[in-house]
């Protein structure tokens, strides 16, 4: 397998943007904008984030399965607002729903641990990706990256469900040309 060592100005896995601290997510919600002061940074983190890939098309690893991610379900905005027409919207940069807060904070004490999250975290890209690998940890130790995504976006059983067909092509096709 070959890999490969580029700058990505998409990915940002391990460095958060900065969030506002408020005390209700329909508080951060009015909040959705970039200045340009955080566009400037953002940009700046990204450019200078290098990462390994796989040139045969395939993703390689856990951090570039969430790049693509957050890439195809909010091109990198910890603000992004999704599915507002469901009524219960998608937050962040990997479009978290309540009910997947709700579910970590499950796994969490199930394994004893203190740590919770609030639904204001979803804004924060570092907790989005915590808790996406609390779950990908608790439900998927060895699943394929196909399997993760398309349960990410589906549900439990969203590996059988054709509609997540498309968002996996969706995400491994980014990982394809932009990592």
């Amino acid at each position: 397998m070959k890999r490969v060592l580029i700058t990505s100005l998409s990915a940002i896995l391990f460095i958060g943007s900065p969030t506002s601290e408020t005390s209700t997510a329909h508080e951060d919600v009015n909040k959705l904008t970039l200045t340009a002061e955080e566009k400037k940074q953002e940009f700046n983190t990204k450019s200078q984030i290098e990462l390994s890939i796989n040139i045969d098309g395939r993703i390689g690893s856990r951090e570039e399965l969430i790049a693509s991610i957050i890439h195809v379900e909010s091109t990198g905005n910890s603000k992004a607002v999704g599915d507002t027409h469901l009524g219960v919207p998608s937050i962040g940069c990997m479009q978290i729903r309540p009910i997947m807060v709700k579910e970590v904070n499950r796994i969490l004490k199930r394994q004893g641990k203190e740590k919770r999250y609030k639904l204001k975290d979803r804004f924060d890209r570092n907790c989005s990706i915590e808790m996406f690998n609390i779950w990908a940890d608790a439900y998927h130790k060895d699943s394929s990256f196909e399997k993760m995504a398309r349960n990410w976006n589906g549900g439990p059983a969203g590996y059988k469900r054709e509609r997540t067909l498309k968002y996996w092509e969706k995400v491994s096709t980014y990982a394809i040309h932009n990592l």
